[in-house]
């Protein structure tokens, strides 16, 4: 009985919440002549034909349903995404339960957090890791190739990121599989609008990692490991540099943030190939052109579909008044196939003259892990199409059901 009841509190509030986006929906559409449904679960599968609409009709967008303004012009998203000043990170946990991180700061608490970390994602540290990764990506594509059909997402593009991270952290290998769960909990947070269900399991998943973390922490006190969580603790204890939730903080970071988006690069990138033959056997044949065909992956489907920021002045943009603490969503997915910045957007080609695409950010926020990300991508995408002339796709994907992380859930694909 007391589940019915349960069962039924819960459809009525999902049917009221319907019934509000209905109404801010039709609001926006009367408003400006088009909307940006955050709910749509089509255009959460393919976001790009409603971002053509926004662009071309009201590219500067009062979005009532998460009562912000959503930009989907390069050259806006590029504005706001480089101006920290007026457009500020601060005041947003990324977990929403715990210790702030990088997304969250704004300097100069953001500048003597990152200047800790980014020694280890330097283009020499990361070039370090190249063997490793070699060697990762190898012992992945020997397991898989044992078999004609795998999951290209849970059998490789998942792990090698986990692996990585995990290895650069000190977390032992036994633990990785756990980590698997924490991160595709945790990774939800990003979100607008969090499901009551996925809102259960972010906020235990965060308190297991938390916990865990300590006690990696503690051990690392007590003997110190070359590694990049004993590299953060000497940080912290030395003058105070780095207290200890925002150790906890960029750990937290790191593990979940990395990982997701370096899957969604793997995954989006593998099917964006798949479905456009011509540039896959281009770059078979030229896999020299990989670098500029990985930022044109990143471009055509990018793993970070958007980015959000608090207003801290009165700023016009596109014509339009912006006011103190209102809320603007930069659409980096709608930025990156804007035809004023790419010609033909809307086509994948790896031979694009490269225009620096908007996925890793912009300014201070630009992604810290950003080599770290391009060099995974490259040398797993090059691999997989070595070891697999064959490669076709099972059936069709179906991407996740969330907003700002864009990647599939699965990636079925046949090598024989």
């Amino acid at each position: 009985m007391v589940k019915g009841v349960s069962d039924l509190k819960s459809s009525l509030k999902s049917l009221a919440q319907r019934v509000a986006v209905k109404v801010l929906l039709t609001w926006e559409r009367l408003e400006s002549g088009v909307a940006l449904d955050p709910l749509s679960r089509r255009d959460r599968q393919y976001p790009y034909d409603a971002y053509k609409e926004v662009r071309s009709n009201d590219p500067v967008h009062r979005m009532r349903v998460i009562n912000g303004w959503a930009l989907t012009r390069y050259e806006d998203v590029d504005t706001v995404l480089r101006d920290h000043r007026r457009f500020s990170n601060g005041g947003r946990s990324f977990t929403g339960l715990g210790p702030e991180t990088l997304l969250d700061l704004d300097p100069p608490d953001h500048t003597r957090l990152r200047s800790l970390v980014s020694k280890a994602f330097t283009p020499r540290s990361v070039a370090s890791l190249t063997p490793r990764i070699e060697q990762v990506i190898e012992e992945l594509l020997d397991e898989i190739g044992k078999r004609e059909r795998f999951d290209l997402i849970e059998d490789f593009a998942f792990p090698l990121p986990v692996i990585v991270i995990a290895e650069m952290l000190g977390v032992p290998p036994e633990d990785r599989a756990q980590f698997k769960v924490w991160s595709n909990d945790i990774a939800i947070t990003v979100e607008p609008i969090i499901p009551d269900d996925r809102a259960i399991r972010l906020e235990k998943s965060t308190f297991e990692l938390f916990e865990y973390l300590e006690a990696i922490i503690t051990a690392r006190e007590k003997s110190p490991q070359d590694d990049m969580i004993s590299a953060l603790i000497a940080a912290r204890d030395n003058e105070d540099r780095l207290s200890h939730d925002e150790l906890l903080g960029t750990l937290v970071l790191l593990l979940v943030a990395g990982n997701e988006t370096t899957r969604n690069l793997i995954g989006n990138g593998m099917l964006a190939l798949l479905k456009n033959p011509d540039q896959l056997q281009l770059l078979r044949e030229s896999p020299e052109l990989i670098d500029d065909a990985i930022h044109e992956l990143l471009r055509y489907d990018s793993p970070v579909q958007l980015d959000g920021r608090l207003v801290t002045e009165d700023v016009e943009i596109g014509g339009k008044r912006l006011r103190a603490n209102q809320r603007v969503i930069s659409f980096i997915g709608a930025a990156n196939r804007d035809p004023d910045a790419f010609a033909n957007p809307d086509a994948l080609d790896i031979t694009r003259q490269r225009k620096s695409n908007l996925s890793f950010g912009r300014g201070i926020h630009y992604c810290l892990g950003a080599p770290l990300a391009l060099l995974e991508g490259k040398k797993a995408i090059l691999a997989l199409l070595e070891r697999f002339p064959s490669m076709r796709l099972v059936s069709e994907p179906t991407y996740m059901d969330q907003l700002v992380l864009r990647g599939v859930g699965e990636l079925l694909v046949e090598v024989s």
